[in-house]
This record gives C-alpha cells, structure tokens and sequence, in this order.
C-alpha cells in the first residue's frame, strides 16, 4: 500500500487523449503536458551535459570500523571499557543498540510506568503499512524519519507513546511476485495449482521473504513497538475486513452494480487508481505489451470516415484506438458547432456491422479538437460511458478482461489479440476506403505499475462503495475544526475532491487477498441468471444463510450459496488500519485507550488514496474520525527534481545510504529494473555523473538528520546525497567534540551536579548558558509546531557554532594544564561543558538515535545522576522551564558584537597573511561597545587571536567603562568595520605597504558587489517574477540582496577610515 508517486488521481478523468472536453474531474492539472515535457528533457539534458565532479560529493573512502566487544544481541553495549575510537564510523556507531533497546521494550507503551517524568497523555499513530513485497525508498525514509522523531520526542516527554508497525498485503505486487516466481522456478502458472494451494505458495513466499521490509525500518531506527505489528492478512486483522464490509453492506454504502473499470488485461483484474501511470507520449512511440514479441505503436490519431444514412455525404472521426470502432454506437458532435447543425438527429452507418450510429449532440465534446466529432464507445470509454447514460445509448464490450477480441467483432476479429486487431482494422479501413489519415499525436497512456500493461478500461459488474454522504461528513470534519490538516493549503484540495468523489470500486479479480464475503444464491425454480443476481453477505457462511433465508423467505435447505472469488481492494483494508491494528471490532484496551488515534503523519501523495478513505470509513465504522490531526509532507525528488520512480531508475535505497554502495552495484540495479531503454540511459548516466565513485557510508542518523532538515511543509524536496555527506560531517563533529569534553573530565574528582545546579559567572558561561536555553525553547515550539526543519537548524548551529567554534574555543585555555587558572573555574568549565553537551544529546535524540545513545552512554558515568541501566530514548527531553534560570538575555544581546569583532580581526589577519602572529587590536568604538568587549576580553582576545584589546572610546561620563581609553590607534594599522560606531585598527607595523594593498582589495571586492547587486535587482525585475518565481526561491533571493548591501556599505566605510590614513577615529 505504501506508495510514494505524484501526479493526476488516476484515469477515469479521461483516456488516451480522446478529441473532447471533460467534465466531472477532481481538479485541473498543475502543468500542462508540453511544459512538463519541456521540463522533463531540460532535466535530461542537464544530466547529459553536466561535469562529473562537483563539490557536493567530492570524498575519501573512510575506514570502517566494527564494533568488537563481547556483548551479546540484546544485551545492552559496552562502552565503558572499549575504548573509544579516534573517528566517528557508522558501522560501529550502530550495531547493538537497537536489539538492546527492543529487548528492553523501550518502544512498548507498557515501560511508560517506568519513567520517572511519565505523563497522564498519550500520543499514537500508525506507521503507513509498506507493500509486504516491496523495499522501502528515501519517500519511505523521510515518513520513518519525521514519524519516529515525534514518537521519541513524545515518550521522552513522558507520553504513553504506541506506534504500531504494519504490513500490507498487497494484493496485486504478491500474487504478481509469486505467479513470476513459480513460472520461473517450476513452470506453472497459478491456474495450474488451483486457488488454495497457489495462496499456500503466498503464504510460503511471504513467511519466507516478508519480514524484509521490518529489518530496513529496524535498521533506520524507527521506535517501532513490535510486539503489536500487524499484517492485514492475520487472523484478526481478517475479523476486522469481513466485519467492515458487512456493516457497509447492511447500511447500504455497498451495493453491486455494472460500470467502467481500470482492467489490466496482464493480470486479468481491476486495479485502483494509485497502480495506473500516466505515461506521458509526445508522439508515435513503440512500447513493449506483455504478451506481443513485437513493440506495439502509440501516440498517432487516425482519422476515418462514417457514411452518413440516407443521404451524401460522411462524418470523419478521430481515435487512438481503431480496435474499439466495433464497439461504437453513435457519433457525438457539440450542438454549437456549425459543422454539425444540418446533421443533429441523423445517423451513420457502421461499415463492418452495418449497425446505425445516432449522431447526437452533447456539450462534452470539444470542438475545437480533431475533426470536432467523435465516436461513441460507452463500454470502453470512461467520457463515453457518461454520453451512453445520458442519451440511452447500448454498452457493447468488444474486448474481454483476457484482451482478446469478442464474438461481437465478428468471425474476422473473435478471439484476435486487441493490439493485432488494430492493425486488420486498419487494413479493413483503407480497404473499404474510409481511412483519411494518421498523424502523430501526444497523449496520456495508461499503464498498469505492476505489469506494465496497457489499461483497458471494460465494463464489469463489481462491488461499490457509495462514498458521496461519507465524503460530505470529512469535508464538514474539516470545515468544524474537528479533524485539522496541517498544512492548511491542503484543505482546500481535499474539499474539492471529496465533492467531486465517484463510487469507489473494490472488486479485485485476484485470488490473493480477502475473499468478499458475499454470496450469490441460486433457488430452485427460479430465474436467476447473469441478467438477475441474487446476492447475501454474512460474517460466516452460516450467517450468510440466515439472511439469505429471511431476505427470499426460503428454507436453508433450497439455497445454494456461492461465495464470490473476487477479492477486495488492498485499499479498502489499508483504510482500516488506524482502529483494526488496535484490536477492532472487539473492544480491546488498546482501542479504548489509543483511539482515536493522535495523529496520522504521511505523504500528500496519499491524501486521496489512504488518509481521506481512512476518515470515510472510520467515522462510518467506529463513529469517531480515526485521528485528530493529518499531518502531510512534501514528496522526496532526486537532485534534479525528478520524481524518485522505478519507471525512471533514480530510486534510492536508504539502505545503500546508510551503508554505502559503489557505482557498478547501483548501475546493476537499474539494468535490473524492467525500463523503457531510453529512461536506462538517462539514470545510468545520471548516477556516473552524480556517484563517480558510488555512495559514501553515511548511517542511519546522518540520512534521518539530513531529511527532517528540509521544510517539509511545501513544496517537494530535491534531495541529494551530498546534504546526508553533510550530515556525516556533522555527526564526526559531535564525536570530536564528545571526545574533547570526555578529556576534559577525565580528572574530575567532584561531582558536576544537575543543570538545576549550574550557576555560571563569566560572560561567556553565562553566554553559552543562555544560548542552551534559547536552543531548548526554539527546539519546543519547533516540536509543537511540526516544523521540524528548525528544530534541526537549532540543534546543528547550537553545536557547530555556538558550542564548538566559540564556548570551546574559550575554554581550551582556562581547562589547559598549567594555566594558572583558579579550581572552581576549572571545575565551572567542566560543569558547564558537560551539561551542554549532554543536554544537546538529548535534544538530538530523536533525530539521531544511534550517535547519541553512544556518546550519552560514555558521557553519563561523570554525570553520576541517570541509572546506568537504562537509556537516552527514554530519559526527559529537556524542558525550557528547567533552564529558566540560564537564561541571560544581556550576554545573549551583546555577543553578537564580540563575534563580529573576531570575525573582522580573522579577516585582517587572513588579508595581511598573519597566520601565526598576535598582533594587538585597536577598537574604536562608543562607550557602551566598550563595556560589552570589555566584559569579553578574553573571549575577544581568543576568537581574534590578538595579543592585547584596546578600546578608545569618547569619555561619557557615568555610561564610560571603570577602565581608561586607550590612546589612539598608531599610524599603519589595517582597518575593518564592524558597523558605523565600530572600528578595528589591526597593528601590522612589519606590513608597511599594506594599506595600499588592502585599498586595492577592497575596492576590486566593492566592484564584484555592486555588479552583482544589479544581476539580482535585475533578476527580480523580470515580467511576472512573483507568479514564476516559488516563495522559497524569492526569499533566498531578497536575504541574499540584503547580506550584498550591507557588505557594500561596510566596503565601502572601510574605504572612508583607510583614506583617513586609518590613525584617527570617528
């Protein structure tokens, strides 16, 4: 069931490109199909033309290292007397945890009474249930990545967290896998077995192959509670289908009736919407057809003429599909086309069947198209079918579901293939002298995912479920406020196809799924035949009886009660999963207690599909909606915002991210897949050029970090491996730097206490202190608000910048040996540093599972506060309220100030060559600058590697700083600026000529801006730059003019101080 797709809702909007208008579609396309095959073969040519290196992926193999303790699978990871290794490495990060953390039932909701900080809340949600044959993709990475850092983030809140695992059975992908398997194996199909020995052979396949799909989400992470996974072909999951159906039935949302339906001639079944791909052709194209040796042709329109009756004179028409011109019962024509007026209520006549075809008029067909008439084929046609119900048109069916042609053709075409068919049409045509033409033509071809076949679309009698009074109540669940779809844009999407929603068909002409409950009856002496079914439903056979008896008020013993071999929609299960994994319809403590469930967190692909068939059927069944929330992400595209698709080849397994994976490997599993040779070209390609060197080891927390860092609330992501590279970078950042405090406390002999205890007194511990609760506080509204992209922004600029390129830094010379400093500085710094690092771990935690638990484990025995037997994801996630007290918003404002002093003075230092030197710094600047650089002097004098600081500043009274101005700055020095109030005059007395040399710098850097500040203005002066342009882009575009200006005027303050002679202050 999971599937991660984009593009139209299926086909019964329209088919193959038909020559007319059509009305009763769910909503207009977003592109048209010349621009989106514009922007396909752009895509295709950047991938061609492109160079093979870029930034992005340039890396070296890193030695891998394994974990070598003795510890057994579920016992819990020795990390106190392994040492610790001098890099980080995936490999060793990751084993062990994960069977120690399911052995512990960590993930169960029954270890809530065991937490310390347990709440009176809960919070559950179901994992959409992967397709039991299939292998999950980056789509189903970033659902595991988003879902599983709400579910730890809640238990670690103290939650009763429940997030139940699940399977799909997968109707269609199984019985395909098996039927494949079987033939190839032994050389039978499944008709050969019959239907209860084929369904061992699935059962067999899936014991053998099925949990696949649970070792990769172990192997992501994913906080999972195993105990309580369901498949939904288990017993009970079972129950809970038969259950549902007979409920609808007996309410009468489901009925049986005769209508269009996607057919897959190659599987010989219906199929839903969400396994029919557009296939988007812009002109003749030869395509395999299962079952033809020969590549069949498509996207041409062939013209041909009708002779009219009665009189001179002929109507041409247009089709795709010569093959169905024996089902055709009238020519439809638009009642304003002047063309057509003399020729409303005529009649052509058929040349094959001699049959009298209606020329009727109707608003449906566009005039402007083709030949501005069309033919009339209600039983092959979905638009057709709608003109057949409104002028009482016959439905002729001239393929069956086997593909081949009917008795209705003819002796000339009974029983011929539907494609070899075309072709004696065609011939036939031109023989009798009424073809007129055939050009190319672009248009949609539906085909079915799982065979590749052309779909046909045939009338069949099937189940329906009629969705019109239940789509009104989740539209008006939504309208109330009572079911919130976050983000909001999507409500309107959802309002407009629930109003248009069609009667959903749940027949499956499989043999692997559950079998309908229903049965036809047959009585003696009656007149039950094909045109007059008699049908019961039942929970059980015997059930069915009963009612049968009193619904044709018989005797047991005169029914006959077949059960119908159909099976049902995998859909029509899969929307029941929120309330059946939880025990439905028995009244379980499970349902009492975690349904309705919290929330349901997928992607907008399966709004239609999945989520609103879930609220249709939950409501309807359980009479409470199945969730409180719906919360939707973007799509994942690959880097060249190309959907991720098996069609094309660009999929991604998540688990060659993880683990790594060379070029030759990946270009084997494309040559694997059943492409199109033209798409083979372009994704082999595609990976030479973006994995020269294959796919780098990354883990498992870098690829979930690297996910939930994109806004997912939007538009898609265009996700390369490079940003996970990236995030492996970040993940050895934070070993080093636990590696560094580990050091640190290596000889600490007190107790470093509980963050309650903290009570730093330099300005630069009261600086980090603050920092770490404002991360704290942006981390909780990030949290409660789902943007999880800036709870990640936090964490990493937290760490990088504020931990590790500055704190760090300034206390490296107090914690140094010999320094002179006094032992409760020294022990501050340890105290500070450790519960900064410690407290970062646990707000990383949900994120990066694996890195954290390791590090938090070596980093907790100085701690001496958490039991030694327990575990991060289970610890309190820190809480604002508890850090209130390191909250110092003076430091907090005034810092900046410091950082942009060393920043300016690092430049100088780089401009003037001065590696190694340090010089003194002048600062020029107003009195109360001087207080705050004076308060962080030796912060100043550290991240500016300057020798001494001099502040010279105006003499203002009671607002001047206790320590005298310094003297002016001497004569020669380098001069930056910070802003108008703030200048830096660097001594570099040994660079005599380097005044010139920086005016000359300066001024070709000024020219640079200013040139590009114009390209920029320029670009946000196009015709239609706020329609064109998405808001993301347009964003970037004004923060980066804003940056560009104000580095102009600094360049250009810059110049002023050095034409002064750069001696003289403000």
């Amino acid at each position: 069931m999971w599937r991660s797709r984009c593009g139209p809702l299926g086909v019964t909007a329209g088919f193959t490109g038909r020559c007319r208008r059509h009305s009763g579609t769910s909503s207009p396309p977003t592109r048209t199909r010349a621009e989106k095959d514009r922007r396909r073969r752009e895509r295709e040519e950047l991938i061609f033309n492109r160079e093979v290196q870029h930034p992005g992926m340039k890396w070296t193999e890193k030695q891998k290292r394994t974990y070598t303790g003795s510890t057994l699978p579920g016992e819990k990871k020795d990390t106190t007397s392994v040492p610790f290794p001098q890099s980080y490495s995936p490999e060793y990060v990751e084993s062990g945890w994960y069977q120690w953390w399911e052995k512990e039932g960590f993930f169960t909701p029954e270890y809530h009474n065991k937490l310390p900080h347990a709440a009176s809340r809960t919070f559950s949600l179901c994992i959409p249930p992967p397709n039991v044959t299939g292998t999950l993709h980056l789509g189903h990475a970033l659902t595991v990545a988003i879902q599983d850092s709400l579910a730890r983030w809640r238990r670690m809140l103290g939650c009763k967290v429940l997030w139940v695992p699940g399977c799909d059975h997968a109707g269609i992908a199984t019985q395909s896998v098996v039927e494949r398997r079987l033939l190839r194996e032994h050389g039978k199909h499944r008709q050969d077995y019959g239907r209860e020995e084929f369904l061992r052979e699935v059962w067999k396949w899936k014991n053998e192959k099925g949990d696949e799909i649970y070792h990769q989400l172990r192997k992501l992470g994913a906080s999972l509670d195993w105990s309580r996974a369901c498949f939904t072909m288990d017993e009970g999951f079972s129950r809970a289908v038969t259950e549902a159906f007979v409920r609808l039935c007996d309410s009468g949302l489901i009925y049986r009736s005769e209508a269009l339906v996607n057919w897959s001639c190659a599987l010989g079944s219906a199929i839903s919407d969400v396994e029919v791909e557009m296939k988007q052709l812009t002109g003749r194209t030869l395509l395999s057809v299962p079952g033809y040796e020969k590549r069949i042709e498509f996207g041409t329109m062939v013209t041909f003429a009708y002779p009219l009756e009665g009189v001179e004179g002929e109507v041409s028409v247009s089709t795709t599909r010569p093959e169905t011109i024996l089902g055709d019962v009238a020519i439809a024509v638009h009642p304003e086309d002047p063309r057509y007026k003399d020729l409303h209520g005529r009649a052509c006549r058929h040349p094959f069947t001699e049959r009298l075809l209606p020329i009727i008029a109707d608003a449906l067909v566009d005039k402007e198209l083709g030949t501005g008439a069309v033919k009339v084929t209600p039983a092959h046609d979905h638009t057709d079918f709608l003109l057949s119900q409104r002028h009482s048109l016959p439905h002729l069916t001239v393929i069956g579901g086997d593909g081949h042609m009917t008795s209705l053709c003819g002796q000339w075409l009974e029983g011929v293939r539907r494609f070899d068919a075309r072709e004696r049409v065609m011939e036939a045509l031109m023989e009798k002298k009424m073809f007129r033409g055939r050009r190319d033509h672009p248009m949609s071809l539906p085909v079915c995912s799982r065979s590749g076949d052309v779909i046909e679309p045939l009338l069949r009698k099937q189940w329906f479920v009629r969705c019109g009074e239940m789509a009104g109540k989740a539209i008006q669940a939504v309208d109330d406020g009572e079911l919130e779809i976050i983000p909001s844009f999507y409500t309107k999407t959802w309002r407009n196809w629930l109003s248009n929603i069609s009667d959903w068909c749940i027949s499956r002409q499989l043999w692997w799924g559950h079998q309908i409950p229903a049965y036809r009856v047959s009585l003696p002496n009656s007149k039950n035949n094909q045109e007059e079914e008699l049908w019961t439903w039942g929970r059980t056979e015997e059930e069915a009886r009963q009612r049968a008896v009193t619904k044709f008020k018989t005797l047991p013993s005169d029914i006959t009660l077949s059960q119908d071999t159909d099976v049902l929609d995998t859909w029509f299960s899969s929307g029941l999963f929120p309330f059946a994994m939880l025990g439905w319809p028995r009244k379980t403590p499970d349902l009492a207690q975690f349904y309705p469930n919290t929330i349901l967190e997928t992607g907008s692909d399966l709004i239609f599909f999945w989520v609103a068939r879930m609220v249709m059927l939950g409501t309807e069944l359980t009479g409470q909606l199945p969730f409180k929330q719906v919360l939707l992400h973007s799509l994942v595209r690959d880097k060249h915002g190309r959907k991720m698709s098996k069609s094309l080849g660009n999929v991604i397994d998540p688990l060659d991210v993880i683990s790594g994976v060379s070029l030759e490997r990946l270009q084997e599993k494309v040559k694997e897949g059943n492409l199109d040779p033209r798409e083979t070209t372009v994704a082999m390609e595609a990976q030479r050029k973006d994995f020269p060197k294959g796919i780098p080891e990354c883990g498992a927390d870098a690829m979930r970090f690297a996910l939930c860092s994109h806004k997912i609330h939007g538009e898609d992501i265009n996700l390369s491996v490079s940003q996970v590279l990236s995030c492996r970078h970040f993940c050895n950042k934070m070993w080093q730097t636990v590696k560094f405090t580990l050091g640190a406390l290596e000889n600490s002999g007190s107790p470093l206490g509980t963050t309650a205890e903290i009570s730093p007194l330099s300005s630069i511990d009261r600086w980090i202190c603050s920092q770490l609760y404002s991360t704290v506080l942006q981390c909780e509204r990030g949290f409660e608000n789902y943007e999880l992209h800036s709870v990640t922004s936090t964490l990493q600029s937290f760490w990088v910048h504020s931990l590790c390129d500055v704190y760090l830094e300034c206390v490296k010379p107090v914690l140094a040996a010999g320094n002179g400093a006094e032992d409760g500085e020294v022990q501050r710094a340890r105290q500070i540093l450790f519960h900064c690092v410690s407290v970062s771990l646990a707000l990383l935690s949900p994120f990066m599972p694996y890195l954290t638990e390791e590090l938090w484990q070596r980093l907790q025995p100085h701690g001496g506060t958490a039991d030694p037997s327990t575990s991060l994801c289970v610890q309190g996630y820190p809480q604002s309220s508890q850090l209130a007290h390191l909250h110092f918003p003076q430091e907090e404002a005034e810092f900046p100030l410091v950082q942009e002093v060393a920043r300016v003075t690092r430049s100088l230092r780089a401009q003037c060559h001065m590696t190694r030197e340090r010089p003194d710094l002048w600062v020029v600047c107003t009195p109360t600058q001087a207080k705050t650089l004076l308060r962080f002097a030796p912060a100043v004098n550290t991240l500016a590697r300057i020798s001494n600081l001099h502040l010279h500043y105006p003499d203002d009274g009671e607002n001047s700083p206790h320590v005298p101005s310094a003297p002016r700055p001497p004569k020669g020095c380098a001069v930056g600026v910070v802003n108008h109030s703030c200048q830096l005059h660097l001594d570099v007395q040994t660079q005599s000529h380097f005044m010139d040399k920086q005016k000359d710098a300066i001024s070709k850097r000024r020219e640079k801006v200013v040139c590009t500040l114009q390209q920029l203005h320029a670009q946000t002066r196009t015709p239609k730059y706020q329609e064109k342009v998405p808001e993301r882009v347009r964003k970037e575009t004004e923060n980066r003019i804003s940056a560009m200006q104000q580095e102009l005027k600094n360049l250009e303050d810059q110049l002023q101080a050095l034409d002064r002679g750069g001696n003289r202050g403000p």
